[in-house]
């Protein structure tokens, strides 16, 4: 088994608990592969007892890798699938750091993680994804996201106006400071702090929520992820910013959406026993009542 290694920085007192995963891998003849900034990071603090293999490109990994480990937050999550692609390579998320809703290993679980990752204690949960498509080819290659598209003003001025057609159809016109548009793993995100609702995995849903609505009576719209969304954009601004999970890009006022469903998935590891249903109630402490 070959494991590649992604991560960031953190902070001085994470570094214990990657050399814990380090040998642990180790002691179990697990080949590691690291990225090659995040070797960088930890090279003068981490102790390998052999070389690992170091990778770079997206390319690099396909038929080489048997899991991903993504080292940190959910943040760093979202920027590991634009290595793993469309390459079909599940992906593990070890928590660094507080809340981890996609990175639900914690710290302390890393050796029981592991060891029931080699038992064969596991499932692969089948994430979807949004597809963007600008005339400008804003995001490139990596036009997809796993949690959300937003829709922000570029500066602390004025309002915006987002017009939303699904399949062609005007669904409304958005006064507001933004627009989200989330997957339902992206409904436990921003699309949950403006409000939204929490979407399970497996619905094939999409849900459109306004930031900060002038209308009050607008509320999140949840609708099939078959559709295809048209956003254009008006204001008192000539640009505006453009969110691909933890990308930006800026768009011009007459820059014409397009959103659709990515037509690959993401694979995540849970472990047996873990679903969709515990993690919302551990992380949103749900049940944490006297009554219970």
């Amino acid at each position: 088994m070959r494991i590649a290694l992604f991560g960031k920085t953190f902070n001085d007192d994470r570094f214990f608990y990657l050399q814990q995963l380090v040998e642990i891998l180790e002691r179990n003849k697990i080949s590691i592969m690291i990225y090659s900034p995040f070797m960088k990071f930890v090279k003068e603090r981490i102790k390998f007892k052999d070389n690992p293999f170091i990778f770079s490109e997206h390319h690099e990994l396909p038929g080489k890798v048997d899991f991903m480990f993504s080292i940190g937050g959910d943040g760093t999550m979202l920027d590991a699938i634009t290595l793993i692609r469309d390459s079909g390579i599940p992906l593990m998320g070890i928590n660094l750091g507080r809340m981890g809703f996609l990175s639900s290993i914690s710290k302390e679980e890393i050796n029981q993680a592991v060891n029931a990752l080699i038992r064969g204690e596991y499932t692969l949960e089948k994430r979807a994804m949004l597809s963007v498509e600008t005339p400008q080819h804003l995001f490139g290659e990596i036009n997809y996201a796993l949690n959300e598209l937003t829709v922000n003003k570029k500066d602390t001025g004025s309002m915006i106006l987002v017009h939303v057609y699904i399949d062609n159809m005007l669904l409304n016109s958005y006064w507001a400071d933004g627009l989200i548009i989330a997957t339902p793993t992206g409904s436990t995100a921003y699309s949950l702090s403006c409000n939204g609702p929490i979407i399970t995995p497996d619905s094939e849903n999409f849900v459109i929520t306004p930031i900060a609505t002038h209308n009050l009576t607008v509320r999140p719209v949840v609708i099939t992820d078959k559709s295809i969304i048209k956003l254009k954009v008006e204001g008192r601004m000539s640009q505006y910013l453009v969110g691909l999970d933890s990308r930006t890009a800026i768009i011009d006022a007459d820059t014409e959406i397009i959103v659709k469903k990515e037509t690959f998935y993401i694979n995540l590891v849970q472990r047996m026993g873990d679903n969709f249903f515990t993690t919302i109630r551990q992380k949103l402490l749900w049940g944490r009542d006297v009554r219970n």
